[in-house]
């Protein structure tokens, strides 16, 4: 059944066709928090970005793509997100049983950049072929290699949605634009996010930003308007506000391994903040499954109210 809040967010993208609207509602309407506008995915591109020892040693299991569609369904997520080669491990075995995001783009760390690019590593028509509700993408804002990447991803969102799916946009500064903590500065975050936006996504993952100013200029503003700063519920706020005054689906990104309540406590903040969700890969594919279902469920508890 269509809850009220699905239809309201459905209604944000009246540029879309029936399609890509039904592919959008597939996302919102399954797994525990079904009707509820809340997100909770799964995305699993760290064996290529990060490396299979990094990534899966931990968890041996975790090195089989299998291991994953069988987390997603299990645990009630929304999605799982991969990129071509782990979806195609497993699509066929588990079509049917949890929307799939194929991502489009990645990158390695074979070689250290100070202003890293993503090579295109599937196509839409991968994505079509494999069942997928949507493609994801990456962009650097902050990277000399920024605007190549823009035009890369506004191709694919074209092509994406007339083939009606959705577009999953990873908006992460980096680059030598950028200090380290301006990566995640609560006006470079926002600055991200409104970029996805005007690319076209309609769902945009950012990581949780901090209380840091990067940018002289936006400084002077935030401190002369007042913007309400000081908590990560705020920060959540702000983000969310500059993704088209929250018309924009935004979720967070659940980061390096960390302690379960410091996690949760972040999830409460995004709850809190008007976020709506989580894309949680390594604090969760690192954990055997039975922790790693216990975590989960905590995380999609107090999303839907059940906890706080």
């Amino acid at each position: 059944m269509m809850t009220a809040r699905v239809r309201e967010i459905l209604s944000w993208y009246g540029s879309d066709n029936p399609g890509t609207l039904t592919s959008l509602a597939r996302l919102l309407n399954h797994g525990v928090l079904a009707g509820t506008g809340r997100l909770v995915i799964l995305p699993v591109d760290q064996g290529f970005e990060h490396g299979p020892g990094r990534s899966f040693a931990m968890n041996p299991a975790a090195y089989d793509p299998r291991y994953h569609f069988e987390l997603a369904i299990e645990a009630g997520c929304n999605a799982y997100a991969a990129p071509l080669g782990f979806l195609e491990a497993g699509a066929r075995e588990f079509a049917g049983q949890v929307p799939l995001i194929l991502k489009l783009s990645n990158h390695d760390v074979l070689l250290e950049e100070r202003d890293p690019a993503q090579a295109i590593t599937g196509s839409v028509e991968d994505a079509v072929r494999l069942g997928c509700v949507g493609i994801g993408f990456t962009i650097y804002p902050g990277s000399e290699h920024r605007l190549t990447m823009y035009g890369q991803l506004r191709a694919l969102a074209e092509e994406a949605k007339q083939r009606r799916l959705a577009v999953v946009v990873w908006s992460y500064p980096r680059g030598s634009g950028l200090s380290k903590e301006g990566e995640t500065a609560i006006d470079v975050t926002a600055y991200a996010a409104h970029i996805a936006a005007q690319l076209g996504a309609h769902v945009i993952k950012v990581k949780l930003p901090s209380a840091h100013l990067e940018q002289a200029a936006a400084k002077k503003v935030y401190e002369k308007e007042g913007v309400p700063l000081g908590t990560l519920a705020e920060r959540v706020r702000h983000v969310v506000q500059a993704a088209f005054d929250g018309r924009r689906v935004v979720i967070f990104s659940g980061g390096a391994a960390d302690t379960d309540e410091a996690i949760f406590e972040q999830v409460r903040a995004i709850r809190d903040g008007g976020g709506f969700g989580s894309i949680i890969g390594r604090n969760s594919f690192q954990r055997k499954k039975p922790d790693a279902l216990r975590f989960l469920k905590t995380i999609t508890d107090i999303y839907s109210g059940a906890k706080k």
